[in-house]
């Protein structure tokens, strides 16, 4: 599974800790910056959520322009055109995303607008298409899940064509991100549960994919760590702000292991299913995880075996023989999500979701055969393998 080589890229500043927010006006004025525009949805703002954030720009002396608080759940190209029209007409300079990846996507997008100009988001997307940095950015995370502060990507709809645009850039990638535990204490059972579970794919699937390297896997095996310790703390103790800071960070580190080394095919069934049964991308990673770690056992027993250390523990590794250790790493996960179901609800099978027909997975299967990180999945994969897998994960 070793690489010979590879490359691994972070420049973004973490900021991270209980009063990480306070040092918000210090890295805005450091980048220059004097007029950013705040860039979240109704969701973070109904929360109470802004309210923090204004507060530590207002102690640290920096006046926020305007916020535009309208993102919805999946951004279009229009939202982004919108926005970057009021950041010219209210000559912002800078632009800070605050809330999960459907805004910081779309920040990353109108930054893009706002720095190359024009209004055609769609000649732009692609890889390697941008090709100088952009405006001040900044984020402030409000899940912990997406890894969107440290990733240098973004998808945005295009509602007239139904279809996703891609952006992938390295000058996409924030210059700072805020990593406060005030900001996710607010979050619903559901929504840690499931975000939790799509940063333990993400570290999961960077450790066992064909792009993992000896950099991506530190990060991988930390954030395995942290969520296996903190996950079912943070639902059973929604305002311990301790395990909500460890999840935040362990979001981060996942997001850095898998931007570093690709993902596989429970990405690209996620991202399927996302599409065709519009199911919460959080809960596909978490419906899939089982069932394509078993898909691959064969070819990644190894370092699903090593994993076992960072979801049991010491003493459950050491009591597991061997060659059992890597369907012991599958249990642990399994049980994590049965625990998960026991406090929320969170489906385990399509079945469950109730949004998902018998009838859609040919359809999603075809889908998923065609998305990108199957490249990097760590076996084969056939037509007849993901329909097997869905038929699997059904009931």
């Amino acid at each position: 599974m070793a690489n010979k080589y590879y490359e691994f890229f972070c420049p973004v500043k973490v900021i991270a800790g209980k009063a990480a927010l306070e040092h918000l006006p210090f890295e805005v004025e450091g980048l220059g910056a004097k007029r950013p525009m705040i860039i979240t949805d109704k969701g973070v703002r109904g929360a109470g959520l802004l309210e923090p954030v204004l507060s530590a720009c207002e102690e640290g002396g920096l006046e926020i322009t305007t916020i535009y608080d309208d993102v919805p759940p999946d951004s279009s190209k229009k939202v982004v055109s919108t926005i970057a029209a009021v950041y010219r007409k209210e000559k912002c300079d800078s632009i800070i995303a605050v809330g999960g990846g459907s805004p910081i996507d779309t920040a990353k997008a109108v930054n893009i607008l706002v720095s190359e100009g024009g209004d055609d988001l769609a000649a732009y997307s692609g890889a390697g298409i941008i090709k100088h940095p952009l405006k001040p950015f900044l984020v402030v995370p409000t899940t912990s899940g997406t890894g969107s502060e440290v990733t240098a990507v973004a998808v945005i709809a295009d509602t007239e064509k139904s279809v996703k645009l891609p952006f992938t850039s390295s000058y996409l990638l924030p210059d700072a991100a805020i990593i406060d535990p005030r900001m996710t204490l607010t979050l619903p059972p559901h929504v840690t549960a499931a975000t939790g579970m799509d940063a333990m794919t993400h570290a999961t699937e960077a450790f066992t994919c064909l792009g993992k390297n000896p950099l991506s896997d530190a990060y991988a095996t930390g954030a395995i760590k942290k969520i296996s310790q903190s996950l079912l703390k943070v639902m059973d103790n929604p305002k311990d702000v301790d395990a909500r800071l460890e999840m935040a960070q362990a979001s981060t580190m996942a997001g850095i292991a898998f931007s570093n080394s690709m993902v596989g095919l429970v990405h690209a069934l996620g991202h399927s299913t996302g599409a065709i049964c519009h199911l919460p991308h959080g809960l596909c990673m978490s419906l899939y995880l089982p069932y394509v770690l078993e898909f691959n056992l064969e070819n990644i027993r190894e370092p699903l075996s090593e994993l076992l250390l960072y979801l049991d523990g010491p003493e459950a590794y050491a009591a597991t023989p061997q060659n059992r250790r890597a369907e012991a790493a599958i249990a642990a996960i399994r049980r994590l999500r049965d625990a998960l179901y026991k406090r929320c609800q969170l489906p385990r099978t399509l079945k469950e979701t109730g949004k998902v027909k018998e009838s859609d997975l040919d359809r999603i299967a075809e889908v998923a055969l065609d998305d990108g990180p199957v490249l990097y999945n760590p076996k084969e994969v056939s037509l007849e393998d993901i329909k097997s897998i869905l038929r699997k994960a059904w009931a």
